[in-house]
């Protein structure tokens, strides 16, 4: 008998209009492996379901049929099946507390959950994400913020012709609005009151290399950290300064007779204090793409912004946030936005924050799943690094103890849960229920 999965609808918000799964690679697994995909039906998915149908999909709300179901986003408690398999971004790692009580019901239920974000090869990198999508998205988005601030502000600048990701057809479209603004950079040049306009990135992982793509389109010098101030001296003002920032660059050990090592400032951060903040104020935009813990230290403190704003010297006007860890690396990002405002004002006289960006302080970029302003792109580029497991996620005995589970081994390192119970990787969570 041949297997079959299921592809859930997304309705976590109105922007999120991704399939796990795209029409074609339905049609691949059907000819290849002889495996049946139900699709249910989806008013606002990329993909139409004609398209999913004209593959070979049955297009169907009853997902029942279904050994395991493919999502993007996290899944409402009343979705989960007795003794189903379920492969979505659970959000459940870190012990994220508004979704214990999902996974709380997955081990009622006796699930299963396999988690994309797990999904790694033998040295811990990642082999099915998104994440270079939410660094071109939260770019463009960052961009945009930039430019109305800067409207606002009534400062004349060529960024205010960037629109929201979401105000453009295809990535292709934003990205040849912005070779337009880079001809005119170099033609024109930008107000003296920006220059140095210097763009930093924290991380330099897949989400800070999808963002940097963006900026690249612009005339872009990279500079290293330690020749920031110094471009202060004689700066261009048709050139856009790249700063990228690694670890060693953005703390240090506390102890002065130690020196920064990589491997023991992530096993002992308790070691390690941040020195990120002696960069910010030269920076007109920050693009936050590490990942971050408690443990870890903050990049950006309240009490540092409320210290420094007023000085004359303060430059940065935006933080696009895009690894969103709210009151996070980025303390000032106290809530996510979404796509159709995606931006706030932090007023750090008031410690407030309003949404939009005219009122008076420092503009956060904090959209959660910025991934779906591309939703055509995205699910393409997913669906390519996810078709090589599926076979062995839908073949699998899930009947079997776990030491005896046969699935590949990139996957297994991804299952959270296995029959309702956490896995011994996983253990850790149940401190979190």
């Amino acid at each position: 008998m041949n297997e079959i999965i299921g592809i859930r609808k997304e309705y976590k918000n109105k922007w999120e209009r991704r399939s796990p799964i795209i029409p074609e690679h339905v049609k691949f697994i059907k000819q290849k492996y002889d495996i049946e995909t139900i699709v249910q039906p989806s008013s606002i998915r990329i993909f139409s379901e004609d398209e999913y149908r004209k593959k070979g999909a049955r297009i169907d709300e009853d997902l029942s049929k279904c050994k395991v179901i493919f999502g993007i986003k996290e899944m409402p408690k009343n979705f989960f099946e007795k003794n189903k398999t379920y492969v979505f971004f659970s959000h459940t790692i870190k012990g994220q507390k508004y979704n214990m009580p999902m996974l709380k019901r997955m081990m009622e239920k006796g699930c299963t959950l396999i988690d994309y974000e797990k999904i790694t090869d033998d040295d811990g990198r990642r082999l099915v994400f998104f994440g270079r999508y939410a660094g071109l998205a939260g770019m463009i988005d960052t961009l945009w913020g930039f430019g109305k601030k800067l409207e606002h502000e009534k400062i004349k600048q060529p960024f205010s012709k960037i629109k929201k990701t979401v105000d453009y057809n295809s990535l292709d479209e934003a990205e040849h609005q912005l070779t337009k603004i880079s001809n005119y950079i170099k033609k024109e040049g930008l107000p003296s009151i920006l220059s140095p306009l210097i763009v930093g990135f924290a991380g330099y992982g897949n989400v800070s290399k999808g963002a940097q793509e963006i900026i690249d389109l612009l005339p872009i010098k990279e500079i290293k950290p330690s020749e920031i101030k110094s471009i202060f001296k004689n700066p261009s003002n048709k050139l856009i300064y790249k700063v990228v920032f690694k670890e060693k660059d953005m703390v240090e050990p506390k102890s002065s007779d130690q020196k920064f090592e990589l491997y023991d400032y992530y096993n002992n951060p308790e070691k390690y204090h941040s020195v990120f903040e002696k960069y910010v104020p030269y920076l007109s935009i920050l693009m936050n793409c590490i990942y971050w813990e408690k443990k870890y230290p903050r990049l950006i403190t309240k009490k540092f912004i409320k210290k420094r704003f007023y000085d004359k010297d303060f430059r940065l006007k935006i933080i696009g946030d895009i690894s969103v860890d709210i009151e996070g690396a980025i303390e000032i990002t106290s809530k996510t936005t979404d796509s159709g405002m995606p931006v706030f004002v932090y007023n750090p006289l008031k410690d407030l924050i309003e949404d939009g960006y005219s009122n008076e302080g420092i503009v956060v970029m904090a959209v959660d799943n910025l991934p779906c302003e591309l939703p055509m792109e995205s699910s393409n580029y997913f669906s390519n690094s996810l078709i090589p497991y599926i076979k062995g996620v839908a073949s699998a005995d899930y009947t079997v103890d776990f030491k005896s589970f046969d699935i590949p081994s990139e996957i297994k390192k991804a299952v959270i849960l296995y029959k309702g119970k956490l896995t011994p990787d996983y253990e850790y969570i149940k401190k979190f229920l």
